[in-house]
């Protein structure tokens, strides 16, 4: 497995952030700036892999948005 990044927009960031949110899984890369690129749902097995993996961290140690 190669190394993975935590660039905002990368697979990883959008899961935790995802979680972050309340949102539920529905593994992604992009979509959040023009530096990240558009929103892509088509990834390799090692993208959703990361994906998960950020969302599953934020659940355990992350915190949730409050909107209160």
């Amino acid at each position: 497995m190669s190394n993975f990044s935590t660039d905002h927009g990368s697979p990883y960031d959008r899961g935790r952030a995802d979680s972050y949110y309340h949102r539920p899984k529905n593994p992604h890369k992009g979509g959040v700036s023009i530096a990240s690129g558009p929103r892509e749902e088509s990834l390799t097995h090692e993208e959703r892999f990361f994906y998960n993996m950020g969302y599953e961290w934020n659940e355990q140690f992350g915190d949730k948005k409050s909107w209160d």
